[in-house]
């Protein structure tokens, strides 16, 4: 017989993550891939190539169900039922002829009520015993906090208990697959069934428009085959359709285990009936703490190290599973909850770069632990503010389980039961007393998410201090119309690279793509300037981005852009005339949001070597001398933006930086960006320098290092906004080193997979930074969806403005160049058959050798 099975597919589940407007977007998703014409237009892009590879796609499709033997009878799906076993029926007595006393008129049972009836009469035939087993719940508790802190920021989403009580459940049974097993009777002979997949059935309390409650078990299918993030987005699939009603029979069949959580109306723990065909099923019963403490104050459950438990319940066919294996496999299901290797699969799989939280046992208290613990946590302060940085998760082409020992609580002599108990922090973040929790979970916030900062070098505490009010408080989103204008900004940033590449194939252009977020950054600290009524912006930066920022920031028209594009194109030439147009100055008025402007510059800049450092600090002093505002009047801001191979490796960068805080050089500080590409023209950062870091030179003037993942662009303009204030306050350099990546390679003519084909990769198969920004908010709730239609017209608008203004461009003709009288051919002592045989060595390749397949048409062209 063929059962349906739900078959995870290589692209991802794009609606798990989507939090409160989850529904919606998949519901336009679906029309989407039906006919496109059926959703706004500004969601054919979005969804064009929405695939990321962390959460599957679930589809049904049949496939063989795994038999042994003779296959089970289809029965009707599993039903717990949390009600007692019913009364057999005693045979009815004969009808009397004497009329009957009237009696209350009964109501016939139909459809699922029915079905329950007749599910639950035929449980009866099914021999069972139930196991149990009561499992501390602490570490349950802790690591999900973490998880779900960690989705909050990112993508949106949530994990249940249930999820991860699921997935332990699924990989207990991987191990121990004799509870996975039904029984059968094939010919009048006890038949032991053995799937070849786990197939878990999830008991979901459906509430109808009526007030009435009906239960519904769907399956996940072949939840063997997943890891945790494709498990959570499968069980949410099967929530999701069971809700919106869109179970058919296929999401019903082939059920082999089922879970059911009475937990969540408070049952402690309980004994479901168990349905033919199916050898177990697991009762989650309620988290709470056991009863002899639920009178404790909660200050004495941390201090006595009581934790919260969970009652777990295998009930099983007793013909084919023992107790043993029954209480076995709960004992594995707690090892699972307790153990390492568990939630290193499961942080792993939702790429989460931090270290889970350990179970260990509590270090006694003492009265030496009584004082020396309040130490060990002013201690694990200090760590993070020193290390922090070396656990942020600032790469966005690279996940990794980012720890360091001096940022591992058990190195302070701490423990997980410590979490709750409160200790002296010294005024950290504004608090004299904080919960450990608290404390770990600002610090965090502060130096281990997407921003990692190095100011500890600093020598002056004011600069310190200043830097800790600022950074270590809670999370805070910025507001919705930030969060819009950044938006907008990234529209604009890559509308105008999409443009470029589509209209101008072939010629470089050193674009900004992989970085875009650069634009909201110097958005923000330009923007800034303009409020605080400075006289001028002087920027200075190499080839990659410029022609985005001159258009964006400065203010120099798409027309006057393409027109350098169309008027140096030379035909006789493969790439154009020349590198002018992104060698280029220009001069502008920045416009902020609510109309403050200031002035902008651009310098020009005649090469790779970073020259124009010197430059721009030479420009923007004369102009403060020339203004002379008086002491401490530095109003002409420099911004200097850098590549990441360059700041470490060009010694212009550190004599410039030397020359920083001299009375005769100063500017009164320059905000420094380091559009870290993570590769320096072919080579990777492990081969181009020895610090950890490419802005570690900037640590010889004690300057304040802002790391921020390029993919986070709502801590991206934090940190702008952090570093400006920064300068300001105290007159000094800061840097920004936003790392990101290069899309198109170092330029677009060459094929950077030839030297860096890991990367490549990676980056081929990442979607923009715009299209990931709006996923977050959606999935996060913080904009609507009509809001983000609007961001997604908006993107496609900027595209018709750029296409617009470009067919109004008139190519300037180009002047051909006379033609230069030759002589005849000097002598050569090289014979055509020489020149013929070093030809064809060129070309010829050894037997066996494999071509890099982007490499072998030039070959072959050859």
């Amino acid at each position: 017989m063929k059962e349906a099975t739900l078959a995870v597919t290589t692209e991802a589940d794009k609606f798990a993550g989507f939090g409160p407007n989850e529904w919606l977007v998949y519901e336009m998703y679906q029309s989407y891939l039906k006919d496109p014409n059926s959703v706004d237009k500004a969601w054919w892009d979005f969804f064009a190539d929405y695939a990321p590879g962390d959460t599957p796609v679930v589809s049904s499709r049949p496939t063989e169900a795994p038999t042994n033997g003779t296959a089970p009878p289809v029965t009707a799906p599993a039903v717990p039922v949390e009600t007692p076993m019913p009364v057999v029926p005693t045979p009815a007595e004969p009808a009397s002829e004497t009329p009957a006393e009237a009696t209350p008129a009964g109501r016939a049972l139909k459809g699922a009520a029915a079905r329950t009836v007749s599910n639950m009469e035929a449980s009866l035939a099914v021999p069972t015993a139930t196991s149990v087993r009561a499992v501390p719940a602490k570490l349950l508790i802790d690591n999900r906090v973490v998880i779900n802190n960690h989705l909050r920021r990112g993508r949106g989403g949530k994990v249940s208990f249930t999820h991860l009580i699921g997935y332990a459940m699924v990989q207990a049974l991987r191990e121990l697959p004799v509870m996975n097993r039904a029984y059968a009777d094939a010919d009048g002979k006890p038949t032991v069934i053995e799937p070849e997949h786990i197939n878990l059935g999830l008991a979901i309390d459906l509430t109808k428009d009526d007030g009435s409650h009906t239960l519904v078990v769907p399956a996940i299918k072949n939840a063997d085959t997943l890891d945790f993030a494709k498990f959570w987005a499968a069980y949410e699939d099967v929530v999701r359709k069971a809700r919106t009603n869109k179970l058919t029979v296929d999401d019903f069949t082939g059920t082999t285990v089922s879970l059911t959580n009475p937990g969540t109306i408070g049952t402690v723990h309980s004994v479901p009936r168990l349905m033919q065909g199916q050898g177990a099923i697991i009762g989650v019963g309620a988290l709470e703490y056991p009863a002899a403490y639920q009178g404790a104050a909660e200050e004495t459950l941390a201090r006595i190290a009581i934790s919260k438990v969970i009652t777990l319940t295998s009930t099983y066919d007793h013909r084919i599973i023992q107790g043993a294996e029954s209480g076995e496999f709960l004992r594995r299901i707690h090892e699972l909850l307790l153990g390492d290797e568990f939630w290193d699969d499961v942080f792993a799989s939702l790429r989460i770069p931090y270290e889970p939280i350990r179970w260990t046992t509590d270090i006694a208290i003492s009265h030496d632990e009584e004082v020396g613990k309040p130490a060990r946590v002013i201690e694990l302060i200090h760590a993070y503010r020193v290390r922090g940085h070396l656990m942020a998760d600032t790469n966005p082409l690279d996940f990794e389980l980012r720890r360091h020992p001096d940022l591992d609580v058990v190195t302070h002599g701490l423990t997980l039961w410590d979490l709750d108990r409160e200790f002296p922090c010294g005024g950290f973040g504004g608090h004299a007393m904080l919960k450990l929790r608290e404390i770990l979970g600002v610090l965090r916030d502060s130096y281990c998410r997407t921003v990692g900062i190095e100011y500890m070098h600093i020598q002056d505490p004011e600069q310190r201090r200043w830097i800790q009010e600022r950074v270590e408080r809670p999370h805070e989103s910025p507001d919705r119309e930030e969060q819009l204008r950044i938006l907008r900004k990234l529209n604009e940033s890559e509308a105008f690279e999409t443009f470029l590449q589509t209209k101008f194939v072939g010629q470089k252009r050193f674009s900004l793509e992989g970085g875009e977020s650069v634009i909201p950054l110097l958005d923000a600290v330009v923007s800034a300037a303009a409020h605080d009524d400075m006289d001028e912006v002087v920027i200075g930066m190499a080839h990659r981005g410029r022609l985005n920022v001159l258009t964006n920031i400065v203010g120099k028209s798409f027309g006057q852009i393409f027109s350098e594009f169309e008027g140096n194109l030379d035909p006789r030439t493969a790439h154009g005339s020349g590198d002018v147009k992104y060698h280029l100055g220009a001069e502008g008025t920045y416009t902020a949001i609510d109309g403050e402007t200031v002035a902008v510059t651009l310098t020009s800049n005649p090469s790779h070597l970073e020259t124009v450092n010197p430059v721009v600090e030479g420009i923007a002093r004369a102009k403060q001398d020339m203004l002379n505002r008086g002491e401490g009047g530095f109003t002409v801001l420099p911004i200097l933006i850098h590549g990441d191979a360059a700041f470490a490796g060009q010694g212009v960068v550190a004599e410039t930086l030397n020359l920083s805080q001299l009375r005769g050089y100063r500017t009164g500080g320059t905000v420094h960006v380091v559009i870290n590409n993570q590769v320096g023209f072919t080579t990777s950062p492990a081969s181009a320098r020895s610090s950890v870091y490419a802005t570690d030179v900037a640590r010889m003037i004690q300057a304040p290092i802002f790391h921020v993942n390029g993919d986070d662009p709502e801590a991206v303009v934090r940190v702008a906004e952090l570093a400006y204030e920064f300068r300001q306050a105290f007159k000094k350099d800061v840097v920004v080193d936003m790392l990101c990546y290069r899309r198109r390679g170092h330029s677009e003519v060459d094929e950077p997979s030839f030297t860096q084909p890991l990367m490549y990769d990676l980056i081929d198969a990442k979607r923009s930074v715009r299209k990931l920004y709006t996923e977050s908010l959606i999935g996060r709730g913080d904009i609507t969806v009509e809001e983000a239609e609007a961001a997604l017209r908006d993107y496609q608008g900027q595209l018709e403005k750029v296409f617009a203004e470009s067919r109004e461009v008139q190519a300037v003709p180009f002047e051909p160049i006379p033609e230069v009288p030759t002589g005849p051919p000097p002598p050569t002592a090289v014979t055509p058959e020489t020149l013929k045989r070093i030809g064809d060595a060129q070309v010829s390749l050894p037997e066996g050798f494999s071509v890099h397949p982007r490499l072998l048409p030039q070959l072959e062209k050859r």
